[in-house]
């Protein structure tokens, strides 16, 4: 029996044309995302401007194809010699946590799109990188309704402030929805599963 090409074979072959609509509808929904987390970094007076415990030391991974795409086209907006910096540190990156995790101890290594504190590809970043930060509720089907808390500046910063309803379970059902359209349309039913670093070793 043939085996079933992975998910880092298929990826490179499917044409961009095929999934380009898909990222202009992605683009309208991170637009909602940003504003209705603006308005609750509003609500409280809570602006990020970095701390010790960033984020982007954060292991975070990510579920769709729609982001694996968005972030690449983001990568392809850098300049030539900058790409070349970017993929070697993602590639630095992923060999390490792979040491780390073969070894059975922790490990925190800076995205490799953090230069200076900011973002390489800021107008790219995945849906978690929006949206962390702030408390939110999300409505789990079969699972009740989730509350989860805000990161430990946000506590610093907002104790004591009367919570704002900021519901992310929209914005996760519509970007399932597009994902599972842009899956039927390129032939792909495996599940992805990616640090921003191993998206980036792949390009």
């Amino acid at each position: 029996m043939k085996s079933r090409p992975s998910i880092l074979q298929m990826l490179p072959k499917i044409d961009r044309k095929t999934y380009a609509p898909f990222l202009e509808r992605l683009k309208i929904i991170y637009s909602a995302m940003d504003k209705k987390y603006q308005e609750a970094a509003d609500y409280y007076n809570f602006h990020c401007t970095g701390c010790d415990d960033n984020c982007c030391f954060t292991r975070f991974y990510h579920h769709t194809l729609l982001e694996y795409f968005y972030i690449r086209e983001g990568y392809h907006t850098l300049v030539n010699e900058k790409k070349v910096e970017v993929k070697h540190k993602a590639l630095e990156i992923c060999r390490k946590t792979r040491e780390a995790d073969e070894k059975g101890v922790p490990v925190r290594l800076m995205c490799p799109l953090n230069v200076n504190n900011l973002c390489l590809i800021y107008t790219y970043r995945p849906m978690i990188c929006r949206l962390h930060g702030i408390p939110h509720v999300l409505q789990r089907p079969g699972q009740g309704v989730l509350y989860a808390e805000g990161c430990e500046v946000f506590t610093e910063q907002c104790q004591g402030k009367e919570r704002f309803e900021f519901d992310r379970t929209p914005f996760y059902i519509e970007m399932a929805e597009l994902e599972k359209e842009l899956k039927q349309a390129v032939g792909m039913t495996q599940k992805i599963k990616m640090t921003v670093a191993q998206m980036l070793a792949t390009f």
